[in-house]
Protein backbone atom coordinates (compact mmCIF):
# COMPACT_ATOMS: atom_id res chain seq x y z
CA UNK A 1 0.00 0.00 0.00
CA UNK A 2 1.33 3.40 -0.98
CA UNK A 3 2.09 5.86 2.07
CA UNK A 4 -0.34 8.58 2.90
CA UNK A 5 1.71 11.83 1.33
CA UNK A 6 -0.79 14.38 2.76
CA UNK A 7 -0.35 15.76 6.35
CA UNK A 8 -2.61 16.87 8.89
CA UNK A 9 -1.84 20.70 9.59
CA UNK A 10 -4.04 23.20 11.17
CA UNK A 11 -4.26 27.34 10.49
CA UNK A 12 -5.22 29.75 13.36
CA UNK A 13 -4.44 33.23 14.03
CA UNK A 14 -4.24 33.92 17.77
CA UNK A 15 -3.72 36.95 20.08
CA UNK A 16 -0.51 37.32 21.98
CA UNK A 17 -1.74 35.76 24.91
CA UNK A 18 -2.98 33.09 23.16
CA UNK A 19 -6.46 33.42 22.22
CA UNK A 20 -8.44 32.50 19.31
CA UNK A 21 -11.26 34.38 20.07
CA UNK A 22 -13.15 36.44 22.63
CA UNK A 23 -16.17 36.07 24.32
CA UNK A 24 -19.57 36.90 23.37
CA UNK A 25 -19.59 35.54 20.02
CA UNK A 26 -22.82 36.90 17.98
CA UNK A 27 -24.04 36.64 14.31
CA UNK A 28 -22.18 40.37 13.77
CA UNK A 29 -19.49 39.56 15.62
CA UNK A 30 -18.18 35.83 14.82
CA UNK A 31 -15.08 36.26 17.00
CA UNK A 32 -16.44 37.48 19.81
CA UNK A 33 -15.40 40.47 21.91
CA UNK A 34 -11.88 40.69 20.22
CA UNK A 35 -11.08 44.72 21.59
CA UNK A 36 -12.42 46.32 18.20
CA UNK A 37 -14.40 49.00 18.14
CA UNK A 38 -17.25 47.02 16.58
CA UNK A 39 -17.06 47.42 12.91
CA UNK A 40 -14.43 44.60 12.18
CA UNK A 41 -12.80 41.60 13.10
CA UNK A 42 -9.12 42.95 14.69
CA UNK A 43 -7.85 39.45 15.00
CA UNK A 44 -8.06 38.87 11.31
CA UNK A 45 -6.92 42.58 10.44
CA UNK A 46 -3.95 41.50 8.86
CA UNK A 47 -5.88 39.10 6.22
CA UNK A 48 -8.11 42.03 5.08
CA UNK A 49 -6.16 45.39 5.86
CA UNK A 50 -2.94 44.11 4.49
CA UNK A 51 -3.78 41.37 2.15
CA UNK A 52 -0.65 41.98 -0.22
CA UNK A 53 2.11 42.09 2.70
CA UNK A 54 0.09 38.76 3.51
CA UNK A 55 -0.87 37.00 0.39
CA UNK A 56 1.20 33.96 0.89
CA UNK A 57 -0.22 32.99 4.11
CA UNK A 58 -3.37 34.42 3.10
CA UNK A 59 -3.13 31.56 -0.08
CA UNK A 60 -2.24 28.80 2.21
CA UNK A 61 -5.36 29.03 3.95
CA UNK A 62 -7.56 27.52 0.82
CA UNK A 63 -4.62 24.83 -0.28
CA UNK A 64 -5.94 21.60 1.33
CA UNK A 65 -7.74 18.84 -0.25
CA UNK A 66 -10.14 18.98 2.52
CA UNK A 67 -10.99 21.18 5.87
CA UNK A 68 -12.47 20.51 9.32
CA UNK A 69 -13.48 23.08 11.72
CA UNK A 70 -15.54 23.28 14.76
CA UNK A 71 -19.42 24.03 15.16
CA UNK A 72 -18.80 27.36 16.46
CA UNK A 73 -16.31 28.09 13.64
CA UNK A 74 -18.72 27.32 11.36
CA UNK A 75 -21.89 29.91 12.90
CA UNK A 76 -23.42 30.78 16.12
CA UNK A 77 -26.47 28.35 15.60
CA UNK A 78 -26.61 26.19 18.98
CA UNK A 79 -28.47 23.08 19.64
CA UNK A 80 -30.69 21.79 16.83
CA UNK A 81 -30.50 22.63 12.90
CA UNK A 82 -33.38 25.21 13.65
CA UNK A 83 -32.30 27.58 10.69
CA UNK A 84 -30.72 27.40 7.22
CA UNK A 85 -27.16 28.53 8.68
CA UNK A 86 -24.39 27.72 5.62
CA UNK A 87 -21.49 29.47 7.39
CA UNK A 88 -20.30 33.35 7.61
CA UNK A 89 -19.11 32.94 3.85
CA UNK A 90 -21.44 33.48 1.45
CA UNK A 91 -22.74 31.23 -1.01
CA UNK A 92 -19.21 30.73 -2.59
CA UNK A 93 -17.32 29.91 -0.09
CA UNK A 94 -13.51 30.10 -0.33
CA UNK A 95 -12.55 26.08 0.21
CA UNK A 96 -13.82 24.40 -2.98
CA UNK A 97 -13.09 21.60 -1.23
CA UNK A 98 -14.94 19.15 1.23
CA UNK A 99 -15.56 20.69 4.95
CA UNK A 100 -16.25 18.31 7.56
CA UNK A 101 -17.87 20.21 10.84
CA UNK A 102 -17.92 18.97 14.00
CA UNK A 103 -21.40 18.62 15.55
CA UNK A 104 -23.94 16.86 18.32
CA UNK A 105 -26.46 17.35 15.83
CA UNK A 106 -27.43 15.56 12.37
CA UNK A 107 -27.90 17.34 9.35
CA UNK A 108 -27.85 16.50 5.23
CA UNK A 109 -24.39 17.33 3.64
CA UNK A 110 -24.71 21.18 2.20
CA UNK A 111 -23.05 21.92 -1.24
CA UNK A 112 -22.46 25.47 -1.78
CA UNK A 113 -21.13 27.37 -5.14
CA UNK A 114 -17.58 26.63 -6.22
CA UNK A 115 -17.13 22.84 -5.32
CA UNK A 116 -17.46 23.39 -1.29
CA UNK A 117 -20.07 21.06 0.57
CA UNK A 118 -20.20 21.16 4.29
CA UNK A 119 -20.45 17.63 6.09
CA UNK A 120 -21.66 17.62 9.20
CA UNK A 121 -20.23 15.04 11.44
CA UNK A 122 -21.51 13.61 14.90
CA UNK A 123 -19.46 10.86 15.84
CA UNK A 124 -15.83 12.81 16.61
CA UNK A 125 -12.79 14.38 15.64
CA UNK A 126 -11.59 10.75 14.58
CA UNK A 127 -14.37 10.07 12.38
CA UNK A 128 -13.87 13.52 10.84
CA UNK A 129 -10.30 13.36 10.25
CA UNK A 130 -10.71 9.58 8.42
CA UNK A 131 -13.75 11.54 6.59
CA UNK A 132 -11.63 14.20 5.42
CA UNK A 133 -8.08 12.11 4.39
CA UNK A 134 -9.94 9.94 2.39
CA UNK A 135 -11.22 13.01 0.51
CA UNK A 136 -8.10 14.76 0.39
CA UNK A 137 -6.56 11.60 -1.09
CA UNK A 138 -3.01 12.51 -1.59
CA UNK A 139 -3.24 16.28 -0.18
CA UNK A 140 -3.29 17.61 2.99
CA UNK A 141 -5.75 18.42 5.36
CA UNK A 142 -6.19 21.28 7.13
CA UNK A 143 -8.09 21.97 10.34
CA UNK A 144 -8.74 25.99 10.46
CA UNK A 145 -10.34 26.07 14.26
CA UNK A 146 -11.67 27.20 16.03
CA UNK A 147 -8.96 26.79 19.13
CA UNK A 148 -11.21 24.22 21.14
CA UNK A 149 -11.31 21.76 18.07
CA UNK A 150 -7.52 22.12 17.67
CA UNK A 151 -6.95 21.73 21.32
CA UNK A 152 -8.14 18.12 20.54
CA UNK A 153 -6.38 16.82 17.88
CA UNK A 154 -3.66 18.81 19.31
CA UNK A 155 -3.93 15.79 22.61
CA UNK A 156 -4.85 13.20 20.10
CA UNK A 157 -1.24 13.77 18.50
CA UNK A 158 -3.63 13.78 15.13
CA UNK A 159 -1.59 17.53 14.12
CA UNK A 160 1.45 17.46 11.75
CA UNK A 161 2.11 20.87 11.56
CA UNK A 162 0.96 24.49 13.04
CA UNK A 163 0.81 27.99 11.53
CA UNK A 164 0.23 30.07 14.31
CA UNK A 165 -0.71 34.10 13.15
CA UNK A 166 0.06 35.85 16.04
CA UNK A 167 -0.91 39.76 16.35
CA UNK A 168 0.13 42.20 18.97
CA UNK A 169 -2.74 42.59 21.56
CA UNK A 170 -4.13 40.57 24.39
CA UNK A 171 -7.72 39.70 25.34
CA UNK A 172 -7.37 38.11 28.43
CA UNK A 173 -10.29 35.88 28.28
CA UNK A 174 -11.90 33.67 25.52
CA UNK A 175 -11.35 30.87 23.77
CA UNK A 176 -7.70 29.80 24.40
CA UNK A 177 -5.38 27.93 22.11
CA UNK A 178 -3.22 25.01 24.04
CA UNK A 179 -5.65 25.51 26.48
CA UNK A 180 -5.52 21.81 28.69
CA UNK A 181 -2.91 20.57 25.95
CA UNK A 182 -0.31 18.19 27.45
CA UNK A 183 3.05 19.65 26.53
CA UNK A 184 4.05 19.23 23.43
CA UNK A 185 7.44 19.36 21.94
CA UNK A 186 7.64 21.73 18.38
CA UNK A 187 10.03 21.99 16.09
CA UNK A 188 10.10 25.59 14.39
CA UNK A 189 9.55 25.64 10.27
CA UNK A 190 9.89 28.96 9.63
CA UNK A 191 8.82 32.57 11.18
CA UNK A 192 8.11 36.06 9.30
CA UNK A 193 7.15 39.47 10.94
CA UNK A 194 4.84 41.58 9.03
CA UNK A 195 3.07 44.80 9.99
CA UNK A 196 -0.56 43.58 11.54
CA UNK A 197 1.28 40.12 12.77
CA UNK A 198 3.99 37.32 13.37
CA UNK A 199 3.42 34.67 11.17
CA UNK A 200 5.04 30.84 12.79
CA UNK A 201 5.21 27.72 11.56
CA UNK A 202 6.14 24.45 13.58
CA UNK A 203 6.11 20.68 13.25
CA UNK A 204 4.71 18.95 15.69
CA UNK A 205 7.11 16.41 16.95
CA UNK A 206 5.43 14.83 19.80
Amino acid sequence: MAERTGRVLCDITISADGYSAGLDQTEERPFGDDGGDGTGDKLHAWMFDTPDENRAEVDLLAAAGAFIMGRNMFGPVRGEWDRQWNGWWGDNPPFHAPVFVLTHHPREPQPMDGGTTYHFVTDGIASALAQARAAAGDDDVLILGGATTINQYLTAGLIDELRLHIVPFTLGAGTRLFEGVPPLKLEQVKSRPATLVTHLTYRVLS
